[in-house]
């Protein structure tokens, strides 16, 4: 099983304020390529007629020196998993997790947000030091 991110339990504490049940920590997936671990596994009831959502979240702290070389291995596991759980649990909904700071300078460059739009990544912006989840965009 890989390392946990530095923030992990931030996130998870996150979303455990913000009413997301944790079912997965983490979330095994396997598939072709082997065993696959995305960081959590979630699921809320929400309103009677939108019934359980069901989420996987893959937490990045973009801490190391370069940022788009984080993004690179972010962007091909974020691919790969959503491949993987399209196929093993389509209703599950893959998240990629960032810290406030690095969406604030890294993640608002023309360039990054073309491959967001263009792969179409679903992101949880959260602070690690108030450990509250500040914005989910789809």
């Amino acid at each position: 099983m890989p390392a946990r991110d530095v923030f992990h339990d931030a996130v998870k504490r996150g979303l455990i304020t913000d009413g997301w049940e944790i079912t997965h920590d983490p979330l095994p997936v396997s598939f072709e390529l082997g065993d696959m671990y995305i960081d959590l596994g979630a699921e809320k009831l929400l309103a009677a007629q939108r019934g359980e959502v069901k989420i996987a979240v893959e937490i990045k702290s973009f801490v190391r020196t370069s940022a788009i070389s984080e993004f690179h291995t972010a962007l091909g596991q974020f691919i790969n998993y959503r491949l993987a759980l399209s196929e093993i649990e389509p209703e599950r909904i893959l998240y990629l997790a960032i810290p406030i700071d690095a969406y604030s300078s890294f993640f608002t460059i023309r360039l990054v947000q073309n491959v967001i739009r263009i792969h179409q990544l679903k992101l949880i912006v959260y602070n690690p030091e108030t450990e509250e989840i500040v914005e989910w965009i789809e």
